[in-house]
């Protein structure tokens, strides 16, 4: 099977586990929101409250408030402090994000051995 028809594959399934009900409720802006937070903080280049809001490439500084506040309704990220510096805010993923990431993983697995 090509790449493409691989990666179609992937993103069925990623829609059926997106439509499973223990799937979190995310929007695509929450969805990439989570992603550049958990991206930077498996570089251990934790995001900065600060950091999210200038990312202009996947939403106005509002929506990304409005986002930052659903994600951790969700219970998909939470706010941490470094040391005694209790002015900045990193924001980490929870043990519930790391479960659904693993979970895409598993997705994507699935994707290329059936393949």
């Amino acid at each position: 099977m090509d790449s493409k028809h691989i990666y179609l594959r992937f993103l069925n399934l990623i829609h059926a586990l997106d439509g499973s009900a223990n799937a979190p409720a995310m929007d695509l802006d929450a969805k990439k929101l989570l992603e550049v937070i958990a991206v930077r903080h498996a570089s251990e280049k934790p995001l900065t409250v600060t950091d999210a809001m200038a990312l202009s490439a996947i939403a106005s500084p509002a929506t990304i408030h409005r986002k930052l506040d659903q994600l951790r309704e969700l219970g998909m990220i939470d706010t941490v402090f470094e040391g005694k510096n209790r002015r900045t805010k990193y924001l980490v993923p929870t043990p519930m994000a790391h479960d659904y990431f693993k979970q895409l993983g598993n997705v994507m697995k699935q994707a290329l051995v059936e393949a």
